[in-house]
């Protein structure tokens, strides 16, 4: 599903916002991870594993538009695309019922990508992150069409390799993609956890699941979700 513009969004923690028509990216994904799919070889994927979802969508989403934009993304962990510093996409996953009583639950994937948004026309962001878009930051193409179209090849072709290794996040090498891509590890960050605490230390790897691993002064912690600051 694409949508022209949006006006009830919604983020992490129920957060809402506004785009403009015809000025970015609205699209959502409905992945089915829990069904077999006998005719291209793919077992049901593990529920452990459905974490990496949005972490392959920030995956395909850099490489459209390093691609496309021909600019440098990286990804903040857990949703947040940025270029120079700042956010220009964030995505969301959610868990939806299946069709039956007894069928495994989907997972629908949405992403939100700013790309002819003028300054005066982007949100304000409630984590203090600066907000840019695609041509701001001086993109070489900003036609949505291709974009959108590398982005679903993109997400289409990690989602086919993450079945195909089992849902496995290392054996299809998404692991080491989303590695690559991420400017969060190795950071001091601060994080906002779901319960309304925080934890302050260095973000050191991503476990199996797809949880950041946190190593704060009392040990590590895996952290599923968060709100996070980069500290320095």
């Amino acid at each position: 599903m694409v949508a022209e513009r949006q006006t009830a969004g919604r983020g992490r923690r129920g957060r809402v916002w506004q785009s403009p028509p015809r000025a970015g990216i609205a699209t959502s994904v409905l992945l089915r991870p829990g069904e077999a799919v006998p005719a291209r070889g793919w077992s049901p994927a593990p529920p452990s594993g459905y974490g990496w979802l949005p972490l392959l969508a920030g995956v395909a989403l850099v490489e459209a538009v390093t691609l496309l934009a021909e600019l440098d993304a990286t990804l903040k962990w857990p949703n947040d695309l940025l270029v120079g510093g700042a956010k220009c996409a964030g995505i969301l996953a959610e868990g939806v019922p299946g069709p039956g009583l007894s069928d495994p639950p989907a997972v629908v994937v949405g992403i939100g990508l700013n790309v002819t948004l003028r300054a005066d026309e982007l949100p304000e962001l409630p984590t203090g992150l600066p907000a840019t878009s695609l041509q701001l930051a001086g993109a070489s193409a900003t036609d949505r069409d291709p974009l959108l179209r590398a982005l679903l090849r993109s997400v289409a072709d990690w989602y086919a390799r993450w079945r195909a290794a089992g849902g496995d996040a290392a054996a299809s090498g998404l692991r080491e993609a989303y590695l690559a891509a991420c400017g969060t590890i190795g950071r001091e960050v601060r994080a906002l956890l779901p319960d309304g605490t925080t934890l302050t230390g260095t973000a050191t790897g991503v476990d199996p699941d797809g949880q950041l691993l946190l190593t704060t002064p009392t040990g590590q912690r895996p952290l599923a979700a968060a709100d996070l600051h980069h500290l320095r």
